[in-house]
């Protein structure tokens, strides 16, 4: 084996792999992104619980998004195919995920048997 291939992964530049700041900055902006929906549904969220929801989602979505870029190291200047493929199948897991999560509390809650709500309001 030559010297020019006795490490495949020495072409890459130390900008593609980010720095301590970069990952401290991921790292901040991603516990901003959980203890703020955190602290909305522990105060009891709004009025409007689809509006909760969605707003809950939108941080998840937006943390998704800070880890792909602050973690993954995954933008623009990339040209490799994976990337773009792997962007895609991600997105698709996290919209089946979400879904089916939503459509199982939904129905969990909508399926309650009566009783059950009824027994537990004593406990309040």
């Amino acid at each position: 084996m030559s010297a020019e291939h006795a490490h495949p992964h020495d072409d890459h530049s130390d900008q593609d792999h980010g720095s301590h700041a970069s990952y401290l900055k991921g790292f901040v902006l991603s516990v901003i992104l959980t203890a703020i929906p955190f602290g909305l549904v522990m105060a009891g969220g709004f009025e409007n619980r689809t509006l909760t929801a969605l707003l809950v989602m939108g941080f998840a979505i937006a943390q998704i998004l800070v880890h792909m870029v602050f973690f993954l190291h995954m933008n623009g200047r990339q040209e490799q195919g994976w990337t773009l493929l792997s962007t895609i199948f991600t997105v698709i897991v996290v919209v089946i995920m979400l879904a089916g999560s939503l459509w199982v509390m939904y129905h969990l809650n909508t399926n309650m048997m009566p009783q059950m709500n009824h027994d537990l309001q004593g406990f309040g």
